[in-house]
């Protein structure tokens, strides 16, 4: 049975894989995301506020000494001519590309407009087949209004495509007043995918501490339906690949994402619950599902429940809410 699918114009032979976590921080984890049937590996996230730290922190110390001796001076290099932002996260990209075989996909998580877009040249010489850029934010000005942020989010967009030869991905969340335009617009853009959808982190109150926490929750079925819906709304209007990841865990959640036009099924909950060995599981699941139900191949399962491709659209879209009030 030919899984094949093509992802950021990367051509796996199947769409499983980890997405953006902390299981890539560790060599002996990749191996054995590898081992276990990972199509590619996503690496976790570089932040802007990393890089950052660290322009200013070279910038200081060049600064610091700019009134001293002339010699003196001499052992600092002009900050333009610097390499800028965390080294380690370069020889993390440099140490995985070297450790397997499959595509690495870097992932860099930044929401303003700066020189730490540079950066993703750095990590394209490190040897990252591809990138995937996380916009998390979180509006809090009211003054901030919707478009400004996808002005925002799409020149971002255009800096690190240009600042790139690979294929970018963009890993967004579903609060987007008017998520098809921005699809379209990121498209336009340069961008090769789009990653349905990042989690949000909960916070909590500790009420007997008065202390605001972060919440740690693995994901469940419960948020695949979002995902499904956009992606089957997305997917027959926007020409560009898409990956899904949050609320797959079995073979039936994978197939779902497929037919609404996932390109890849990204995972890390059902992984860490189940280990990288699911992954292979899954890849044999398919097949068999695939096999039962007469499809030749991935290819004429992908995309078949899109809204441009199912008799009832609106099934994705308003008359399905009605229909769910009137039969409550």
């Amino acid at each position: 049975m030919d899984l094949s699918t093509t992802y950021l114009d990367l051509r796996l032979p199947h769409p499983f894989m980890p997405g953006a976590s902390p299981m890539a921080e560790d060599l002996d984890t990749v191996r054995r995301l590898e081992d276990g049937g990972a199509a590619a590996i996503v690496l976790n996230s570089l932040f802007e506020e990393e890089i950052t730290q660290e322009q200013m922190t070279t910038f200081l110390s060049t600064e610091s000494h700019a009134e001293g001796h002339a010699e003196a001076v001499s052992y600092f290099a002009e900050p333009a001519g610097l390499t800028l932002g965390p080294d380690p996260y370069l020889e993390q990209v440099r140490r995985t590309k070297a450790a397997v075989a499959v595509p690495v996909i870097a992932s860099l998580n930044g929401v303003t407009v700066g020189g730490w877009t540079d950066y993703a040249g750095l990590i394209e010489q490190a040897g990252a087949d591809a990138l995937e850029r996380n916009v998390y934010h979180l509006p809090l000005d009211p003054d901030e209004a919707a478009a400004a942020i996808e002005d925002r989010t799409v020149q971002i967009a255009q800096a690190v495509t240009r600042a790139v030869r690979i294929p970018v991905a963009v890993k967004l969340s579903p609060f987007y007043t008017a998520l098809p335009h921005l699809a379209r617009r990121l498209d336009q853009a340069g961008v090769r995918g789009l990653v349905l959808f990042q989690r949000v982190m909960a916070a909590e109150i500790d009420v007997d501490e008065l202390e605001v926490r972060p919440s740690h929750q693995l994901s469940d079925g419960c948020e695949l339906p979002q995902r499904l819906r956009w992606l089957a709304i997305l997917a027959a209007q926007i020409r560009t690949s898409f990956a899904v990841t949050g609320g797959i865990h079995n073979i039936v959640d994978a197939v779902r994402a497929i037919m609404t036009g996932a390109d890849a099924v990204q995972m890390v909950s059902a992984l860490l619950r189940r280990g990288p060995q699911h992954l292979n599981a899954l890849r044999q699941e398919l097949a068999r599902w695939l096999e039962e139900h007469e499809y030749q191949s991935l290819e004429q399962l992908h995309g078949s429940m899109t809204i441009e491709r199912i008799p009832d659209p609106a099934a994705f879209a308003r008359a399905n809410y009605m229909r769910m009030l009137r039969n409550a």
